[in-house]
């Protein structure tokens, strides 16, 4: 089987002749791209020969169904230094700012620059944000989806990034993880309100794309966790949502999943209530407290994990010995293979080794 009908075979509930593995290698790549240290037979080659020639495949993370505009606002971006940007939206009702700072390090190994100022500062600035999202547009971009799906072939599957559910992205990317719970406090009605037009707007819009596209594999959700979102406010605020939305996807014989590179120890059993249908860059222990052996006994094969490497194990300070030990436990819980796709989780970083990546791949193919 190719890695593209492996993958559509655990999304289909079969089992495929191996299981599939399919890493992240787009931040050791480009980490090691611009420092000039990438191995001899990786100079001068893309991300995609080195994907092929080290797992005979593609991770098929750019593919997109939509593309968003805003209507009647204006949007400045201010560059106060080289490391920072500034942008202003400028709206009827008022204006709300966001700004980036890099790194040396962040530009080094070419990540992207982190958000340090979010949207929402202030209860002012609730209705400004409020008509950002009744003012975005989203047009749907379904050829641009499948000519992705046929450049990556039989290499492997799409997986489109569909953004993150309500509450989660209010938590995350507008007020900030260090002020959500402050603002949740002080400013109950208008966080209840913001989220309930959110969902609302979404349910207009990204709901549409997810099920009219022609992408079945969705991730929409991101580092939901034990920690920002436990079970209270998961049950409160993000469950009724899913609950709601994953229905109508299966019905469309398509799979919802989210970017699970967090701890998930405490809200294991409420992501399969939810009915969300996979677990993607599913991180484990030793970098979080959740093991590989809890998911499994949690979600059976309702849910599908894809991960189950830690990126840690692949560099310093974990030893050879460790490495494969930790292998050889990840294969003897995960056996048979079913509902199981192999990841890093949740991308090989500038210090993983290679030789270990490749290792990987031949133990899979013994493991067939």
């Amino acid at each position: 089987m190719t890695n593209r009908e492996r993958i559509l075979a655990i999304l289909a509930g079969r089992a495929p002749d191996r299981i599939p593995w399919i890493p992240r290698l787009s931040i050791w790549y480009e980490a090691n791209r611009l420092a000039g240290t990438l191995p001899p037979e990786y100079q001068g080659r893309t991300l995609r020969e080195v994907e092929r020639d080290v797992f005979g495949g593609t991770a098929a993370r750019d593919g997109i169904i939509w593309r968003s505009r805003f209507r009647n606002v204006e949007v400045r971006v201010h560059h106060p230094s080289p490391m920072e940007t500034i942008t202003e939206y400028v709206t009827p009702v008022g204006t709300v700012t966001t700004q980036h700072r890099a790194t040396e390090h962040l530009r080094r190994h070419g990540i992207q620059d982190a958000e340090v100022g979010f949207m929402l500062k202030q209860r002012e600035d609730y209705p400004v944000v409020e008509y950002l999202l009744e003012h975005t547009d989203y047009l749907p971009a379904y050829d641009d989806y499948l000519a992705y799906e046929a450049e990556v072939g039989e290499d492997g599957y799409p997986m489109v990034n569909c953004g993150d559910c309500p509450f989660h992205h209010w938590m995350r990317a507008l007020c900030g993880y260090g002020q959500a719970f402050y603002h949740l406090s002080d400013h109950a009605n208008e966080v209840e309100r913001l989220v309930a037009v959110m969902t609302d707007r979404f349910k207009e819009t990204v709901w549409r794309h997810i099920l009219d596209s022609p992408a079945s594999l969705l991730m929409h959700g991101h580092h939901l966790s034990s920690q920002m979102t436990p079970p209270p406010l998961f049950r409160r605020y993000i469950l009724p949502y899913y609950r709601e939305l994953t229905p109508l996807v299966r019905a469309r014989g398509k799979t919802v999943a989210i970017h699970a590179d967090n701890d998930t120890r405490l809200i294991l059993a409420l992501i399969k209530e939810a009915g969300i249908g996979m677990a993607e860059c599913f991180v484990t222990s030793p970098m979080v407290r959740t093991t590989l052996a809890e998911a499994r006994a949690a979600w059976g094969e309702e849910v599908i994990i894809w991960g189950g490497v830690p990126s840690v194990i692949l560099e310093d300070p974990y030893t050879e010995e460790q490495f494969e030990r930790h292998m050889d436990e990840l294969f003897h819980t995960i056996a048979p293979g079913q509902a199981f796709i192999l990841g890093i989780a949740d991308n090989a970083m500038p210090g993983s080794k290679i030789e270990r990546i490749r290792r990987i791949t031949r133990m899979v193919e013994e493991n067939r």
